[in-house]
């Protein structure tokens, strides 16, 4: 073999072990952040807690991931979702078997986190970053009576206010004579420039956008606190900490709005 063919056979060599590297790292990669994508609509789902044909169009994700509380046995709690978009909201329906469900206080602002609770994380711009006291991001807490809650900026006292935001989340859910729970919602989707009480509007979302989501459940048994959080996205913890979603978009998955 002359000295440019073995030249060549090494080139070819190196670059099929680069590419073997990239595949190994982006696959692992997403195996700690899994990037999704939400097809598009052109008639908008109704929100009523019905798997409707439309659905038939998203791939299921699973709720595996534990972020607090070890993962519960399936008698407890086992669930997934799915997406889907249009121009003017982003379309959820989470479908899951959750042995009791419980929402111990009729006030939406207290304590909203111990009660059973899909938490939709949302960022629109996937830009990242600290958001819990801003609107950089929103962790929004869709409670058993479909009501929207997160945490809005601190006053000038430093007092931090929870507010409802319902107007953001269109929330249905039943449960079905199988046992399984299909919750629906039709989310509105706002950029860090909100404001509440300023009448300012949603973004109108196309093909191509980009956006920062993770999904997760708070289950309660009957317990004083939350007794298991589960997620869409591995956390990997900082300090020990693996509760960073509703102040760190950093730990959201990427989640790109497709064509039909």
């Amino acid at each position: 073999m002359t000295f440019l063919s073995k030249l060549k056979v090494s080139a070819k060599v190196i670059a099929t072990c680069s590419l073997f590297a990239a595949t190994y790292l982006t696959a692992a990669n997403d195996a700690v952040t899994p990037s999704f994508v939400a097809h598009h609509i052109d008639t908008a789902i109704v929100i009523d807690g019905e798997l409707d044909k439309q659905w038939d169009k998203a791939t299921w994700h699973n709720l595996d991931q534990p972020i607090l509380g070890g993962m519960p046995d399936k008698s407890d709690f086992n669930g997934r979702f799915k997406l889907l978009w249009d121009k003017d909201a982003l379309y959820l329906v989470a479908e899951f078997e959750d042995d009791v469900l419980i929402d111990k206080i009729a006030d939406p602002l207290e304590f909203y986190w111990d009660d059973d609770t899909l938490e939709v994380f949302l960022d629109e711009d996937a830009s990242g970053g600290e958001h819990q006291f801003n609107y950089n991001a929103f962790a929004y807490h869709v409670a058993l009576d479909n009501q929207a809650v997160d945490i809005g900026e601190k006053d000038s006292s430093g007092k931090t206010p929870f507010l409802t935001l319902n107007d953001h989340i269109k929330s249905r859910w039943m449960r079905h004579q199988n046992g399984k729970v299909i919750w629906e919602m039709a989310i509105s989707v706002y950029d860090d420039s909100f404001k509440p009480n300023i009448g300012k509007q949603p973004v109108t979302l196309h093909q191509g956008k980009v956006l920062g989501f993770m999904l997760a459940y708070c289950d309660n048994d009957g317990s004083k606190t939350r007794e298991h959080f589960i997620g869409s996205t591995k956390v990997e913890p900082i300090n020990g900490d693996t509760n960073l979603g509703y102040r760190l978009a950093d730990v959201f998955s990427k989640l790109t709005l497709i064509g039909d």
